[in-house]
């Protein structure tokens, strides 16, 4: 039997240290890796828990890329976070002034806020229902 996983997505970012900074300081995310490749490059991994897809955290080389920031799926919310703890992490957040774009809503696979990262993506906070989980 072939085993594969997605490992990385490719976050397009302005800068890298602010995008740390938001990362890991805000949202508690753990950063993996981050080793200059010259140039001005960098290899910047981050990840939000033990299991599941890192993020590769990369700076914008072009004008195209830099119309990309914070629109990668234009407009709609491309990155999920799923959590154990929804009010929980839902007020940590909004306490480290994440922008949430809309109030908590229930769902029947959760409950769920779409908030933006610190370059306008959009993100869906989640803690599946026991059902869903």
């Amino acid at each position: 039997m072939i085993n594969r996983s997605i490992g990385l997505v490719t976050l397009v970012v302005d800068e890298y240290d602010p995008a740390i900074r938001f990362f890991v300081e805000i949202l508690g995310f753990s950063l993996i890796e981050d080793t200059e490749l010259g140039e001005g490059k960098r290899w910047v991994v981050v990840a939000a828990g033990a299991s599941g897809i890192s993020l590769l955290l990369a700076r914008s080389k072009n004008p195209e890329e830099t119309q990309a920031i914070g629109r990668q799926t234009g407009g709609r919310v491309g990155f999920f976070l799923e959590t154990d703890d929804f009010m929980r992490d839902f007020a940590d957040y909004s306490a480290r002034g994440v922008r949430f774009l809309e109030p908590p809503r229930q769902e029947a696979y959760g409950m769920v806020a779409v908030f933006e990262d610190y370059c306008g993506n959009r993100w869906d906070l989640i803690e599946r229902s026991k059902e869903r989980a």
